[in-house]
């Protein structure tokens, strides 16, 4: 089973620069995209709705062209879920989640608070409120794999610049203490480190100055699973050849 994660930062913008026929060769189970930054009557161009996928778009209905999600399926999924119950996030296009069997597949993007105050305290408290909802999933006895931007980098090997970014967001001590509760303590994987416990590699890059050229980035582009898919983790790739956006495809390869 191979699973793509992507925030495309605009699916119109990445579907022009290549990103569909790129995905079209890469053989995935599932895609999910982040930041779709589109409402659904907007895409009615057959890119959109790729070939013998089954597709699903969760858009931003607080605000046009912002946010949104969505999850590609070679399966038809048994159950489509668009929302976890808190308007000011699910009314965002935030969450979006496919259920095949016991396996849930989740496409999440976790707020930003780079903008200013205002939207990092929406998301601390984003943090706190969905905590709950992780350890429910947990207890479940379903399989997740929860794909996404997190918008948070966990250690020093996932951001160039480790020691000047401690003061802004995506690496605050609260925002990596998080992830520390979520993987120390409650036991979710983050696929990439239980793969590659010592790569630096990265997800995103600023557009400012040559970060990407010089490789200034940071990796908080996820692929998130329950213990139980551990041993079924075979091997990850960030894929960056081509730019579909200011992140970089990230490929999971599952035992079935």
């Amino acid at each position: 089973m191979r699973i793509i994660s992507l925030n495309a930062n605009g699916i119109r913008s990445a579907g022009s620069k290549g990103v569909f026929e790129w995905l079209r060769a890469q053989n995935a189970d599932v895609v999910c995209l982040q930041e779709t930054k589109a409402q659904e009557g907007q895409l009615t161009d057959a890119m959109f709705r790729p070939d013998g996928h089954h597709c699903f778009y969760r858009d931003a209905s607080s605000k046009k062209g912002y946010s949104g999600v969505a999850i590609y399926a070679r399966r038809e999924p048994d159950q489509v879920l668009t929302e976890l119950g808190w308007d000011e996030f699910d009314n965002e296009g935030r969450y979006l989640e496919a259920r095949f069997g016991n396996l849930s597949v989740v496409s999440l993007y976790f707020p930003s608070g780079s903008s200013g105050d205002e939207r990092q305290q929406f998301k601390f408290k984003a943090m706190e409120w969905i905590t709950p909802i992780f350890d429910a999933w947990l207890k479940s006895g379903r399989d997740y794999v929860i794909c996404g931007d997190w918008n948070i980098v966990h250690t020093k090997n996932d951001i160039k610049n480790w020691s000047s970014n401690q003061k802004n967001s995506g690496c605050l001590p609260e925002e990596r203490a998080w992830l520390d509760l979520l993987f120390h303590q409650r036991g979710w994987v983050d696929s990439f480190r239980a793969i590659k416990p010592d790569a630096v590699e990265y997800t995103w890059w600023s557009n400012r100055g040559q970060a990407r050229a010089n490789n200034v980035g940071w990796r908080i582009d996820y692929q998130v699973v329950t213990p139980s898919l551990r041993e079924r983790l075979r091997a990850c790739s960030i894929y960056r050849d081509q730019r579909f956006s200011d992140h970089a495809p990230y490929t999971v390869d599952y035992a079935d």
